[in-house]
């Protein structure tokens, strides 16, 4: 049964009624319950939901543009009326894009619901040129800023609420920390965040996670600049870079470069949402497995989100990362879809409930 941390009782029995799944006993995939083996296995084991996007590219106070995947359910019979159909807005994982399974699956889910979907894709990775030598990072949060500004600009009158998973939660955690209650979201769901990136890295460095996921991220965070070379040989030395066999190893050479940190540790400190989850103003629901090894169990911020009203931890003992498989065959719908889905549902159709807290 997943652990509920929430020092509001209001928010907890707003969960308890409408978000019942958090008090559900979570029964993972038997033959794949370790979480390493959930991690790995969700992306090639679970469906890909068929996801007709519109895609929109914004531009940037500082000259770059923005890659956005809409999509706006124009058929939906519970919202007909486009000025006023929910919005969830989603952040993917460190290289992924709005082709992710779970995205898709976030989407599927929202479909059946009626509501609008919008992905933010970060700076250069969904296909897009790089207008400006400038990428993105878990701290940074001008672009989510100018993403939800813009969203919300669109459709003023619409419910909008936003959900990241992994980096995509870290940021958009150090987002809410920074805006308080000063934001048009209504609430957030994060899933698999890392909380603290120095364990984060730590764990991640350990020789047999090395192996199996920090390696591969690398490649793939060399592989996500490696087409937009030209335009970054103008600030750093790309051969370096190229030489990363680390995720460590890579933002120092690049990210925390790139964004003017002093040094890599500055650059970890403020990049994790641990340092800001005491200032976020409106409700966020946090689900994380304690076998995460992107995000130990003992870097979970719990004593620090018992602190905030607003805040609710739903930690799960098996799921690994972005996996929380269930089912003998979990080809479909996953813990965290269906932790998704009835947040959303719940915030959307009752959300005033919990906004008086």
């Amino acid at each position: 049964k997943p652990r509920l941390v929430a020092s509001n009782d209001r928010f907890c029995r707003f969960l308890e009624e409408y978000c019942p799944v958090v008090t559900e006993t979570y029964y993972p995939t038997i033959w794949c319950w370790e979480g390493r083996v959930q991690t790995l296995l969700r992306p090639f084991i679970t469906s890909r939901p068929q996801v007709q996007y519109r895609n929109e590219l914004i531009k940037t106070a500082d000259g770059g543009q923005i890659s956005l995947d809409w999509f706006d359910n124009n058929d939906s019979s519970y919202y007909p009326d486009a000025s006023t159909r929910p919005t969830v807005l989603l952040l993917p994982g460190l290289t992924g894009t709005s082709k992710e399974s779970y995205i898709l699956h976030m989407i599927h889910q929202s479909e059946t619901l009626g509501y609008r979907c919008v992905v933010f894709n970060n700076r250069g990775i969904a296909g897009e040129e790089l207008l400006t030598p400038r990428t993105y990072c878990a701290a940074n949060t001008e672009d989510l800023e100018a993403v939800i500004h813009h969203v919300h600009s669109l459709h003023p009158s619409a419910p909008f609420m936003a959900a990241g998973v992994s980096m995509g939660g870290m940021l958009l955690l150090n987002y809410l920390g920074k805006a308080g209650r000063d934001t048009p979201l209504m609430a957030a769901a994060i899933f698999s965040a890392g909380w603290n990136v120095f364990e984060s890295v730590e764990s991640l460095e350990k020789p047999l996670n090395w192996l199996l996921f920090n390696y591969y991220l690398t490649t793939c965070l060399q592989s996500s600049i490696s087409r937009h070379r030209q335009m970054l040989e103008k600030l750093f030395d790309m051969d370096l870079v190229m030489k990363a066999r680390t995720v460590r190893e890579f933002d120092k050479q690049f990210t925390s470069v790139m964004f003017g940190y002093r040094s890599i540790d500055d650059y970890y400190e403020d990049a994790s949402p641990c340092r800001k989850l005491k200032s976020v103003g409106i409700p966020v629901l946090c689900l994380n497995s304690v076998d995460d090894v992107f995000s130990p169990a003992h870097a979970i911020p719990v004593e620090t989100a018992k602190q905030n009203a607003n805040v609710a931890l739903v930690l799960t003992s098996c799921g690994g990362h972005i996996g929380f498989l269930e089912g003998i065959w979990p080809r479909k719908c996953t813990y965290m879809d269906r932790v998704f889905k009835q947040f959303v549902q719940a915030v959307f159709e009752h959300g005033n409930k919990i906004f008086s807290m």
